[in-house]
């Protein structure tokens, strides 16, 4: 069996998910010096159930900028995985 050298690895971040990329990416420096640690931010989004649309978590929190609600909800932007890793 062949070994393979892990050349990347690229993980998806969620805008709001308390997860720091800068951070992670200098934990990724100590832990592996070969392999390059790759992130994309998904953004946070919320979704109001009054009026229906959605909008950006970071720039409005909880209260709709359309219709001045608070019954919304986070529809995505919280998660963390990892997405590809790529080897040589």
């Amino acid at each position: 069996m062949k070994n393979t050298e892990i050349k990347s690895v690229t993980c998806e971040i969620g805008e709001v998910s308390g997860v720091v990329p800068e951070y992670l990416t200098d934990c990724w420096g100590y832990a592996r010096k070969k392999s390059e640690l790759r992130t994309e931010i998904i953004p946070g989004v919320t979704v109001c159930e009054d009026c229906g649309k959605t909008y950006s978590t970071v720039q409005y929190a909880k209260i709709c900028p359309y219709c001045g609600s608070s019954a919304t909800y986070l529809l995505e932007g919280n998660g963390f995985s990892i997405k590809e890793i790529e080897g040589a």
